[in-house]
């Protein structure tokens, strides 16, 4: 009795996303982005809907869950400005769907997505007085993340405007795409473009 009663407590304990995906397998296999990608320990929750206060200092929103950060990156564009639950409906629809296609951990499947979405080069202005001229610079593992994160959400809005196909589904296809690292998806195409460039600018 007492080990059924064990049995139901560690259920209990195990914080599901959404009640249905776990973070316990979730690995994450770039390193360098393990202090950026929080999906472990304190950082499981529920729902998408910390009510946490990421912007007060920098580097704050590291800490901000992973899906959390992506279904505020759906809020955007003025019209959608503030509608959490549309985003967090969104999410849910997007992950329900990414695991009937893929039959995997659609939170891994987003992790995956956004290490293999981040640019690792970049190319910045530099020069004054008219003469300016691009030069190649390393990106920081927290800018590849946030980068990653927009270029995602980014080419799913763009594949959903004007679309038949619902944004949940344009959202699992583009996370689907990129942690495939398949050149279907936009934030791959993006992130292959800048590195091409900032290689050029060396």
């Amino acid at each position: 009795m007492a080990a059924e009663l064990t049995g139901i407590d560690n259920a209990a304990s195990e914080v599901l996303l959404y009640g249905k995906w776990t973070y316990k397998d979730v690995e994450i296999s770039d390193i360098s982005l393990e202090d950026y990608i929080a999906v472990q320990g304190k950082y499981a929750v529920y729902a998408p809907h910390t009510a946490g206060r990421y912007a007060r200092k920098r580097f704050r929103k590291a800490q901000c869950p992973i899906v959390e950060r992506v279904a505020l990156m759906l809020m955007h564009h003025g019209r959608n400005s503030g509608k959490k639950l549309k985003a967090m409906r969104i999410m849910r629809s997007a992950l329900e769907i990414i695991h009937l296609l893929t039959d995997t951990n659609p939170i891994q499947v987003i992790v995956n997505a956004v290490i293999n979405a981040g640019p690792r080069e970049d190319s910045t202005r530099v020069g004054s007085a008219g003469v300016v001229r691009r030069q190649a610079v390393d990106m920081s593992p927290f800018r590849r993340v946030n980068y990653a994160i927009y270029l995602l959400v980014t080419g799913a809005r763009e594949a959903a405007f004007r679309n038949i196909k619902t944004i949940a589904e344009c959202v699992a296809d583009e996370f689907i795409n990129a942690a495939k690292g398949s050149s279907n998806s936009y934030a791959i195409k993006k992130k292959d473009e800048i590195e091409r460039v900032a290689k050029a600018n060396r």
